[in-house]
């Protein structure tokens, strides 16, 4: 239940609290007071999204908050546990909206996000305005309002699942199918691709010891040259550094007795021979291995040649060829498998549309039974609001077959949705005599607030809802209808809190608690005020629902005599 409502900057209120309590609190006031503007506050507070629009001029940020007495063991406290809440506190929710569009919300003390927002207010409070209005209009929201009313939610959630299990299952086999009617060429393309790979033979890092091997080749006769420089004069010419250190070494070899101390260096002058003797060995043999066949710059140019063609064809590198090699492995034993892959899912989409079926076949069982109920109920309400000749039949029609779509989503010449295969059409005859018609042609507003009226008491406990907020129900009737409205929203508010905008005196009379908005002009700035009514101000108020400003006696003692009537 809601108990208290703050509003700061919104809009044309600068600082607004209410206090609300059980039973029907009625809220009336003048055209243009701000009376609409307390409905888009508690809807943002319920988790509608924010926008920057309603900011009041001059300000930066607006603030909401609101305080729910949430009833033990009810779908709200249980949704509040979830989110890790402590119920028993109540919950308190505040919201403050930032010119900058850094928006936040806090429920309980804690920053929390519009989803979380949403799922914890779903069972709070249901508001009917202009809105609910164009939604019962709409005959794509038929279905769900049947749904709701029928407890068929969780089964409709079960086709949607099992719909959306199916989908992807279908696509697949699809994509199958389409890979199956390319196969041949596929299978040619693909095994083209792995004979070119693999006849090249490739080895790792080839490119890069080519590329090395080239450069040797291209400047061979500077190598050699470097290589016989080397060997002469090391080792062949006259007077090489081998002979000048062989004949240093023997001389070192007569001191190194007389000298103990200068073993270190004899022994150093041995093994510099003997790295002069590797050196030479190694430069006889790179030597020897040069090649003196000019064929093999071309041969290696030519392998260069294949081989970046191939990183070109096949990703940019030789690791990117190996992939495309194993890629095409794979895509080949794919191929080679597909006719099993296509049976297999055919298989497990056949066990999925079978269950699809049952659970749609369920559904729509259970759909007319409740649509046979709820156009019993609703017949009900409306006899008590005033329209006793009406009929109401709600239609349920199969959706066609549809030719473009997979056969699997396709019965009996009916299309399977995620929603079942029902389309739900709500039929009226406001009237003795008339033929029912659709419920978007009724042309008297007041029939279709009282159609309006009449499908929220009944939906209200299917909702789960605590707080059931009407703005507009008044919207088209007056006099006697509008009292029977109003006796019905008392009723109503026995079971449940109820808050009601009106702008009737018929309706207003039968608020336990009534609230006067109006607006005020200070500083040249327009605030929007709310009063709760003594007795005595109820009786100003309603009397002027009935005359306007201008009052007489005679209205006066009618508002009077009007509440002291009430039930």
């Amino acid at each position: 239940m809601l108990q208290e409502l703050s509003i700061k900057n919104f809009a044309i209120i600068d600082d607004l609290h209410i206090d609300f309590s059980e039973g029907l609190t009625v809220l009336t006031g003048e055209t243009g007071a701000g009376k609409s503007i307390i409905i888009q506050a508690v809807n943002l507070i319920l988790g509608s999204r924010a926008d920057t629009t309603m900011i009041r001029t001059g300000s930066d940020t607006a603030e909401l908050e609101a305080f729910f007495d949430v009833r033990p063991k009810s779908a709200t406290s249980a949704i509040m546990e979830t989110f890790g809440f402590d119920a028993s506190e109540g919950l308190l929710i505040r919201r403050i909206l930032s010119a900058s569009e850094r928006h936040r919300i806090y429920i309980n003390g804690r920053i929390s996000t519009l989803q979380i927002l949403s799922g914890i207010t779903e069972h709070l409070a249901s508001i009917s305005g202009q809105h609910a209005h164009q939604l019962l209009l709409r005959e794509d929201r038929h279905l769900i309002f049947l749904d709701t009313f029928g407890g068929l939610i969780d089964l409709r959630n079960q086709v949607y699942r099992a719909y959306h299990q199916l989908i992807p299952l279908l696509k697949r086999r699809n994509e199958l199918i389409t890979l199956q009617a390319r196969q041949s060429s596929q299978i040619d393309l693909l095994t083209h691709q792995q004979t070119e790979i693999l006849l090249a033979a490739i080895q790792p890092e080839e490119d890069m010891l080519l590329e090395q091997e080239r450069l040797r080749l291209k400047n061979r006769e500077t190598i050699n040259q470097a290589i016989h420089h080397g060997i002469e004069t090391l080792y062949n010419s006259e007077n090489a550094i081998f002979d000048r250190l062989s004949s240093l070494q023997k001389m070192f070899d007569r001191i190194q007795p007389l000298d103990t101390a200068f073993q270190p260096i004899h022994q150093k002058m041995s093994d510099a021979i003997f790295l002069i003797e590797d050196i030479y060995t190694d430069l006889r043999t790179r030597q020897g291995d040069m090649p003196t066949d000019d064929r093999r710059l071309e041969e290696v140019e030519s392998r260069l040649d294949m081989l970046n063609r191939l990183k070109r064809k096949y990703g940019g590198s030789i690791p990117a060829v190996f992939e495309r090699l194993d890629s095409i492995s794979q895509q080949l034993s794919q191929i080679e498998n597909l006719d099993a892959d296509i049976l297999s899912l055919q298989a497990e989409i056949e066990s999925l549309r079978n269950h699809l079926i049952a659970l749609a076949s369920r559904l729509s069982a259970a759909r007319q039974d409740a649509a046979h109920l709820l156009a019993e109920k609703i017949v009900h309400e409306l006899s008590e609001l005033k329209m006793a000749d009406s009929r109401f039949q709600i239609q349920l029609t199969p959706l066609p077959a549809d030719g473009g779509t997979d056969l699997e989503l396709n019965w009996e010449n009916r299309t399977i949705r995620d929603s079942g295969w029902d389309k739900a059409l709500f039929m009226i005859s406001a009237n003795a005599g008339e033929s029912l018609k659709p419920l978007a042609a009724i042309a008297s507003g007041g029939e279709l607030s009282r159609v309006i009226l009449g499908l929220k008491a009944i939906l209200a406990e299917t909702e789960s809802v605590e707080t059931v907020i009407f703005d507009e129900v008044d919207a088209g009737i007056g006099g006697g209808v509008a009292d029977v409205v109003g006796k019905k929203l008392c009723e109503l508010s026995r079971q449940y809190q109820v808050i009601c905008i009106t702008h009737l005196p018929q309706i207003a009379r039968f608020g336990h608690i009534h609230l006067s908005i109006s607006k005020q002009i200070r500083e040249g700035r327009t605030l929007t005020t709310i009063e709760p009514l003594t007795e005595s101000g109820r009786v100003m108020e309603i009397a002027r629902m009935l005359g306007g400003e201008n009052l007489t006696p005679t209205t006066i003692d009618h508002a009077r005599e009007m509440l002291q009537n009430r039930p």
